[in-house]
Parts: structure tokens; sequence; C-alpha cells
């Protein structure tokens, strides 16, 4: 068996000394993940694991060790592969037993070739999934990552360049990213041992075939692969992902770790053409339909790499500050956040500040924008979102740019967000909601195919008048069942298909949202930036990086701790209730009640409080009525503004 070293450079080799000890016994493929899993719980072992998050394609050794962070973005069809075949040696007959798992193409030696129908194969099954980079995902939390990252890496010599003409790869991957894709993809290209695992032939024949007819059907495709980020301006390797245990855990818009063998074998793209040439040869009606599959489903490795999983994990959250697992249980015993929590309060006090600065001067909207940011879908109770906590900040300058700058340290505050500018021209033209693309096989993403616990910052003071159009008016009321329901109907033509979601929604307008909202409040500048982005600039660099890290931290833990109310507290706030109805039972209803207990149970959390106490009870209702006396204020003002 390999020595220790080789599992980040060599896994396959370690996977084949686990094989060749158990031969067909399947305990030989829980031996390799335990193995994997030790070698990963080792000091620092996964800050050592090269991530495609972090590292160029081109600086990764094939069949290497990697891990990737990332969202299901699509799940394809379960795939047949040969989880054990055998080889024949032309000359000699002598046959050698291989495993499939881990692999794209079956491993033959020059003289060999695959026994299809050998008694000793077995066919096994695997699941595939679409993945790319977190949608929204913070400059800072990339930094952190990439800061964290220990691996050792080189651009790979590994592949050896065979042909002088460029292919269409390599004109569809200099268009997407120009700058940087020529050496990428001339060493993309390896002469090595081939094979699918479908059909074994001599590598120099498909070779051959790359380098002249193969090619031109590429050029056949109309338009450049679309990498099918939800987000537009988003960067970052897609992958198809093949898992091989416990899939059925994974559905569509999971955050994932995942550590596996990364598969960048060019002779993928020539095995999939020679399965579109075939089939278009057997039934030419059905050419079309299954070149444009085969091109999503089978894209260029150079351009969506393989990871074969060896271990996956579902992320809580991505916030590099934390521990990566954070459930209420274990919250309780970790010394970082026993030691974080003894600290809360100076650090809400600071934030306070901070978000007071950033709303010029504002000290109740920044109250109520922190309790936004912790806010989170604790539960659901039929088919309502217990926890969401929308909120419209109104009276924010038209046509300025005090949106942006707000969402500039909306950025710097929260691992991943997205700034929608609600102009009529957007409402009408972009995508929001994901479709399936039936001719494709494949779901096409919208804006609003995002993970947990994303910010989305809608920007409505950039509306004019304009006409909304069937789309536009579609996107609209997305957006609020979004806010409503905290789903998503994704558009399947014959149906829709509804996915939960728990997304921070924040609406800045001028007057009252067009949208709906949980909570609205008026700003009350108490100051004007001549300059609001020297305004902002200023006020990033003033705060310290150490600080501004516990802010960070303060945001992301305090959506993860319990909450509860006393028997005694809940008959206290039942008294207070009635009393309030009492005294005012025109304006006092049931949705009142609903939003003072979760501003109370936000504003509890905020100051690291599990349990409701009467002194945050007052404190909440003391904020609800600063808000309500401020709408009422401004409906004075403006007669038409409720």
């Amino acid at each position: 068996m390999p020595c220790g070293e080789d599992w980040l450079s060599h896994p396959l080799g370690i996977v084949q000394g686990f094989f060749a000890q158990n031969g067909v016994n399947p305990d030989w493929e829980k031996k390799v993940i335990e193995y994997f899993k030790e070698k990963l719980k080792e000091n620092n072992a996964p800050k050592w694991v090269p991530s495609l998050n972090e590292v160029p394609l081109h600086y990764l050794k094939p069949n290497s060790f990697v891990k990737f962070r990332c969202m299901i973005q699509d799940m394809f069809d379960p795939e047949f592969y040969m989880g054990v075949y055998e080889t024949v040696n032309r000359n000699t007959k002598a046959r050698v037993l291989h495993f499939g798992k881990y692999r794209d193409v079956a491993e033959c030696g020059p003289q060999q070739e695959v026994d299809l129908n050998s008694p000793r194969t077995t066919t096994l099954e695997r699941q595939t999934f679409y993945c790319v980079p977190v949608p929204g995902e913070s400059t800072w939390v990339k930094e952190a990552y990439v800061n964290a990252n220990q691996a050792r890496v080189s651009p790979s010599t590994s592949y050896t360049p065979s042909r002088h003409k460029r292919s269409y790869e390599d004109d569809e991957d200099m268009d997407l990213q120009p700058n940087k894709q020529k050496d990428q993809h001339a060493g993309a290209r390896q002469a090595g041992s081939v094979g699918g695992l479908q059909w074994c032939g001599e590598p120099k024949r498909l070779e051959t075939e790359a380098s002249t007819g193969q090619q031109l059907n590429f050029l056949n495709l109309s338009s450049p692969f679309d990498l099918n980020f939800p987000l537009p301006g988003e960067k970052g390797p897609a992958c198809l992902v093949k898992v091989y245990e416990d899939w059925d855990c994974f559905k569509v818009n999971d955050v994932l770790e995942l550590y596996g063998v990364l598969s960048v074998d060019p002779v993928l793209s020539i095995l999939n053409n020679d399965e579109r040439d075939a089939s278009s040869l057997l039934d030419p009606m059905e050419c079309t339909d299954t070149a444009e599959e085969q091109r999503v489903h089978s894209p260029p490795a150079s351009l969506v790499p393989r990871i074969h999983v060896v271990l996956a994990q579902k992320l809580q959250h991505i916030n590099p500050l934390l521990p990566a697992c954070l459930n209420k249980e274990e919250s309780k015993t970790c010394k970082f956040v026993s030691g974080f929590m003894s600290e809360l309060s100076p650090v809400r006090a600071e934030l306070l500040g901070f978000l007071t600065h950033a709303l010029l001067g504002d000290s109740l909207a920044a109250e109520y924008l922190i309790l936004h940011l912790i806010s989170t879908v604790y539960t659901r109770r039929d088919v309502l979102p217990l926890g969401k906590f929308t909120v419209n900040l109104s009276g924010c300058p038209r046509n300025s740019t005090f949106t942006e700058h707000l969402y500039r340290i909306i950025q710097h505050l929260v691992p991943a967000s997205f700034r929608l500018q609600m102009t009529i021209e957007n409402m009408n033209h972009l995508k929001f909601i994901p479709h399936k693309d039936y001719t494709a096989n494949r779901l096409v993403s919208g804006l609003l195919q995002l993970p947990s616990n994303t910010s989305l910052v809608i920007d409505e003071t950039l509306l004019e008048q304009g006409q909304l159009d069937t789309p536009g008016v579609h996107n609209v009321t997305a957006l609020s069942n979004l806010i409503t329901w905290q789903k998503v109907d994704y558009d399947f033509s014959y149906h829709q298909m509804e996915f939960p979601c728990n997304i921070n929604v924040f609406i800045t307008s001028e007057g009252r949202s067009l949208l709906p909202a949980d909570c609205r409040i008026h700003l009350q500048p108490q100051l004007v930036p001549p300059n609001m982005e020297e305004y902002t600039d200023s006020l990033l660099s003033a705060v310290l990086p150490s600080l501004l890290n516990k802010f960070r931290i303060y945001l992301t833990l305090l959506r993860f701790l319990d909450y509860s109310i006393s028997d005694e507290i809940t008959k206290a706030v039942e008294d207070d209730f009635v009393e309030m109805r009492k005294s005012d039972p025109q304006s006092i209803t049931a949705d009142d009640l609903h939003q003072l207990l979760i501003v109370a149970r936000f504003l509890s959390l905020s100051a690291g409080q599990t349990t409701l106490s009467r002194e945050r009870w007052l404190r909440a209702k003391q904020l609800e009525s600063l808000r309500r006396t401020r709408l009422q204020q401004q409906k004075c003002v403006n007669g038409n503004e409720l």
C-alpha cells in the first residue's frame, strides 16, 4: 500500500491499496472513507488540501485530492458505472481486476482491454450534482479561506499538449475568461491511459481523433457553454460532482464542502463526442436533443472539472471565522462560542454605533437592522415560516447612491449577499425564477436560486415610472412570495414546484415599498454627507479589522442560538397584551402581538439571552412604539404614505 504522504497527490493509489487487500469484498469502500476521515482529523489537515475555490484549475494535478465549497445548482439523473471490471492482456491473456469507483475513465495498460463480458464485472450507480461556487459569497469570506489554505501548488506539468490546432474548448473558454485560460487549457491535455468505462481503445487513435474530425462537431454547437451561475458576474469553477454514498441526504441549493478526487481527463470530451455521433446514426430525429443534453451534461473537463466525492459535508454556514458545525447542542459546549458570548455586550454596542453611522445617525433604524441581520426562519407552522423578518427602510434618498453604499457595509458583515436594483428594465428582463429546460434536461438558474441565509437587498429607490410587462409582473409576484412565504416556485413548464428557502430580504425605498414587509421603519438622517462614497470609505477604514471580524462572528453565531419563553413570561405577555387592547382596541391586533414577539425574540438573542425577560419585552414595546410614532409623523407629513 502506498505510504501516507501520497493521500493528497495520489489518492487513487490509496484506494488501490485497499481494493487489492479486500478484492470484491465491499468492505474496502468503507475502509477508504474511514482512512480519509482520519487523515482530515489530523492537525490542520483540511488546510493542506487544495481548494478549487482558491486554486486555478491548471495548478491542480489530475487525480489529486481536492476540496470544493459549493452550492448544488442542479441534480442530474443517476448514472451507472462499472464498480469492478476485468482487463485481459492480449498477449499473455492474464486477467486483472480493477475498481471503477472515483474514476471517469477505465484504467487500461498498453496491451490490455476491458472484458465487458466478464462475470466478475459489477455495475453500480452514482449520482451527479452540478455544483457552482456559493452565489453572492462576500469578498472577505473568499479572502479568509485563501489566507487559511496552506496547500502548496504549482502549475501542473503532468499534461503534455500534443496539438497545434486550437479546439472549440479553447475558444469558448477564452471567451468566458479571456485573461487566464490559455495556459490552463494548454495544460489540460493528457496523453495517458485511455478507455471509457463503457469502451476501451488505443490512446494514439483517440488522440488523433481529438485533433481532427472530432473537434468539428463541437463547432456546430451554436452558443458558448453557459456555466449556469444564479447571479450575474460570478466567477469560479462549476463542477460535475459524482456522489457514491448517501446522496438522498442532499437537495438542490444545499451548500456543501466536498473532498474528493479531481478528474479533468480530456478523453471525456472525446468519448462524449463518440456517443453523440452514435446516437445521431441510430436515430437522426433524436440528434438535436441528444447533442444539447450531452453538451450540458458532459461539458469539456477543462471547463467543468469532475470531482469524485470521498467525503461530503452539508455546511450550516460559510463564515470562515467560526467552527463549521454550529448546531444548538454543540454551541453550548464549544469553547470558542462560550468565550465569544462572554464579550457579547460590548460587541453589540460597537455594532450598533457602526450601523448608526452607516444609517446617517439613525440609531433606531440601526437597532432594527441588527434584528434583521440575525433573523432566520427557525421553523414552519403549516405553510407559515416563523422567524422571517423582512425590513422595509423607507425615506431613503431617491436615485442617490445611499443604498449602494449601505449595501457595501452589509457586504462587509454577512457571508453572502446580493443587491437587486429594482428598475423597470431589470424587472422586465432579468430571470428570477429557475426553470426546467427539457431539451438540455437541466435546471436553468435564476436570481432567486440562493442558499439559506443569503442577504438580499432590494433597491427600490431606482424605480421609475414605467410599464411592467408579463415577465415583470411574474418577477414582482416571485419576490412577494419569497418575502411572505419564504419559498420560490420553480417553473417546470407543466407544473410549478415549491422550493422552501431562508433568505433575509431588506428593502430600501423612498415611500412605502411595493413589496410586502414584516416591518417598516422610516429613515431619519441626522446628517447628510456631501459624498457618500468618501463617507462610507472613511467609516470602513475607521473600524479595526479585529472588530469587524467580531461583528461577522456575532451576526452568524446568533442565528444558531436556541430560544424559549417561560410559562411565567408567557402569562405576563398575555396579560400585557390584554391591557394594551383595552387602552387602544382599534389599533392593537393579533398581528401586532406577533410582531412584538418577533422583535422581542431577536432583541433577546442580540443580547445573547436565550429566554425572554421582562426587561427585553418592555424594550421591544418601546422600540415598536418609537417606530410607530415615527410612521405616524410621516403620515401627517405625507397624507398618502400609509
